[in-house]
């Protein structure tokens, strides 16, 4: 992408000026699609991917991490969470935890201190980047049943924590239900089109 793409859509950003589909977020006027994908694995089993939603913060913060002057953050993290409210353009890290309901026990949740970490591989020839070729595991720790009714992306590595940056987020179409020790494998991919 030239460095005059990315000030354009910096300002748009900023102004609003995108639309946010089924696909992800398209800037009409540059023909600029910004998309991601969860990827997820139980026990071992069949993959199974789901659509995200990149909120608004996510994409300033993208927007000033790649051509503006803010520093890259130390990582990236994934985030459990069993609430009923499908993610909106308006989540932020700082509500994150509380509007989606994030499992923080480790005794009804998973049993990873800290949420665990977004290792991508870094972007080549290709227009994505992913951590599908090491994906982030938890093992569930549980006396009955957990429900996990979707994941995200954030930049803090706190479970619960409120500072950072949200990135990413998706309610699955279904809850994902857990036994106690099942391993739950969580991949993502984020893509840019023009």
């Amino acid at each position: 992408m030239d460095a005059k793409l990315q000030r354009v859509l910096m300002k748009d950003a900023l102004n609003e000026n995108f639309d946010e589909t089924e696909e992800g977020i398209f800037f009409p006027k540059h023909g600029f699609m910004l998309s991601g994908e969860y990827m997820d694995r139980v026990n071992g089993g069949e993959a199974t991917f789901t659509k995200n939603l990149i909120p608004k913060e996510a994409l300033i913060h993208v927007l000033n991490v790649a051509i503006g002057s803010k520093a890259k953050p130390a990582g990236s993290y994934l985030a459990l969470f069993n609430g009923a409210t499908a993610p909106a353009d308006n989540w932020t890290a700082a509500n994150f935890a509380a509007t989606a309901g994030e499992i923080v026990s480790l005794t009804e949740g998973y049993t990873n201190a800290t949420r665990p970490q977004f290792v991508p591989s870094d972007s080549t020839d290709q227009k994505y980047i992913d951590n599908f070729g090491s994906v982030a595991s938890v093992t569930i720790a549980t006396t009955s049943q957990v429900n996990v009714t979707g994941v995200a992306l954030l930049t803090n590595n706190q479970r619960g924590g409120t500072s950072g940056v949200l990135l990413s987020a998706t309610k699955y179409p279904a809850a994902r239900v857990f036994q106690n020790g099942d391993v739950f494998e969580i991949g993502y991919r984020i893509t840019a089109t023009s």
